[in-house]
């Protein structure tokens, strides 16, 4: 043995790799993070840009919404791994301002940066991201618009004007019209006790063609199937929901029957066909009207369904069938036999119509309740679909948020200039090498500006410092006014952002920082061995 290794590398088993220091482990990770929130920085805002991601499935997405981003791109880096984190962890709590999370985070390590550039050590760094933070919230609790914390929530007025900003930022330009259609479709669902919203209820269908001036509302579901028999329409009819599909089911046991003349033939499938027309017989008479099948519809059940004027559909998704009975109130069956009332549903009405050369089942029910309500979307191609449907998800989960906590504060980075200018402020009268820290801290905020000014086309330098002006003389609300490029009071162009998702999100960006900025070594091991499952086993491998 030629090599005897020393040090951390005789502890370690060999193929290891080991960074630690300022320059290796800390600065490459800050480097990573940045990387990523440079990808998602410039889709921040109404005039983001969208970015084309091809997944490893070789789907394609075109898109501004963040977390879908950083979703579909297959970060390896295990620091910038824990800013995806914190826009997954953004989405999932509030459903939108993921890309706020993410742009801040890596705006405030770039900061940190320059700090560690000047001699600071990390610890200090974050001892001041701490303090600053707490601070950041309490300045945010001051911005919040007087007497909006309480809203009602079937006000249309009320909710539109909360979630404009946050649609505007996916569909730019057409937030009127998407507003208003999520709106009406949240209030039609909800509960009682608004607080308990289920996201789930508003469900999106998307059919290609047509334009944003067809998009449509309906109460209950939509479908995207065609009825299984020849009968499309039904009106006030009971229903009853099958699970395990309605067809003639193979019996356990196993015979073998010996025939030995024709009328035997005949008697054999006769037998069949009795069994099958009383079991749809039964269903008939316990007055359900419309059959629904989880799985296949056998030829012959068809066959007696049609006879007894029995609609059937087929839905073969169970997400979509829970989602039926849900909208219906009907309780799902395993295996074809006679209902009891209890079980059935009720639909005001099921048809079956063609939207655009699809043709979709439309299940319409008015009196059950607020169960489900469906936006239909039109639009020319799939990929502007689907970021139609990103655009409602924003809209729908901001209506979840504004019904558990209404607060809003002044949007268009009125917010973030004034939560920068105080922060400068207290940075100063803090004494020891914290300052520093708040004071960068403070200045990551003019991001947002700069960036939405940026992704406009303006001059971002000139916004900034026309902002800090007309903060400094008192008015706090004044932000960007991105169509005219000048600055202007928030509450004149109704851009308000809801407090909770900002509350969030500037959270969960200083814990990812921090939680990156206290990591001093990388130590990682040899991966498993095996070879690896994105590349094609090598040769030795025929066609077959």
């Amino acid at each position: 043995m030629g090599f005897s290794p020393y040090g951390i590398q005789s502890m370690l088993k060999e193929g290891h790799k080991h960074l630690s220091g300022l320059d290796e482990a800390v600065l490459k990770n800050i480097d990573a993070c940045k990387q990523l929130s440079t990808i998602t920085r410039t889709s921040l805002g109404p005039n983001g840009m969208n970015k084309m991601v091809i997944n490893h499935l070789d789907k394609l997405f075109v898109t501004n919404d963040a977390a879908t981003i950083v979703n579909e791109l297959e970060v390896q880096h295990p620091a910038a791994k824990i800013l995806v984190l914190a826009g997954k962890a953004q989405q999932e709590e509030i459903g939108d301002g993921a890309n706020l999370a993410i742009s801040f985070a890596g705006e405030i390590l770039q900061g940190a940066e320059e700090l560690i550039r000047m001699g600071l050590h990390p610890s200090e760094i974050i001892s001041g991201y701490t303090k600053a933070i707490n601070k950041t919230i309490e300045i945010l609790d001051d911005l919040v618009e007087k007497g909006s914390e309480n809203m009602d929530v079937r006000l249309k007025e009320e909710v539109v004007y909360r979630m404009k900003a946050a649609v505007a930022s996916k569909q730019y330009g057409q937030e009127d019209i998407l507003s208003s259609l999520i709106a009406d479709a949240c209030i039609q669902v909800c509960p009682k006790n608004p607080a308990n919203f289920n996201v789930d209820n508003v469900r999106v269908a998307k059919i290609v063609g047509g334009g944003l001036h067809n998009c449509t509302i309906v109460r209950g579901l939509v479908l995207k199937s065609d009825a299984a028999g020849s009968i499309k329409r039904m009106e006030k009819a009971k229903v009853a929901v099958f699970v395990g599909g309605v067809d003639t089911s193979a019996t356990e046991t196993k015979g073998t029957v010996l025939i030995h003349n024709a009328e035997q033939l005949e008697n054999y499938s006769k037998t069949e066909e009795a069994k099958v027309e009383e079991l749809i017989k039964a269903v008939a008479d316990s007055g359900a009207k419309v059959i629904v099948s989880g799985a296949a519809v056998g030829e012959m059940a068809l066959h007696f369904c049609e006879r007894y004027k029995l609609m059937v559909l087929k839905i073969s998704s169970k997400f979509e069938l829970r989602r039926f009975c849900r909208t219906t109130g009907a309780v799902a069956m395993l295996k074809l036999c006679q209902p009891n009332p209890d079980d059935l549903g009720y639909v005001d009405s099921v048809s079956v119509e063609e939207i655009g050369g699809a043709r979709v089942t439309i299940v319409i029910n008015e009196e059950g309740g607020n169960s489900v309500s469906t936006v239909v979307l039109r639009g020319s191609t799939d990929s502007i679909l689907d970021d139609l449907e990103r655009a409602v998800d924003d809209g729908v989960n901001t209506y979840k948020a504004m019904c558990r906590d209404s607060r809003i504060v002044p949007g268009a980075a009125a917010t973030e200039i004034e939560l920068a200018r105080r922060l400068k402020e207290f940075s100063f009268k803090e004494t020891g090498l914290d300052q520093y820290a708040i004071s960068k801290f403070a200045e990551s905020f003019e991001m947002v500006p700069k960036t939405l000014s940026e992704n406009a086309g303006l001059n971002a330098m000139e916004i900034i410092s026309s902002l800090y002006a007309e903060h400094a003389s008192g008015n706090t609300k004044v932000g960007i006014d991105l169509e005219e490029g000048v600055c202007k009071d928030v509450s004149t162009m109704n851009v308000w952002d809801l407090y909770v998702t900002k509350y969030f999100a500037l959270k969960y960006a200083a814990d990812a920082a921090c939680t990156v900025l206290r990591v001093d070594q990388i130590i990682m091991s040899k991966p498993a061995g095996g070879p690896r499952r994105d590349q094609q086993p090598a040769g030795g491998m025929d066609e077959d």
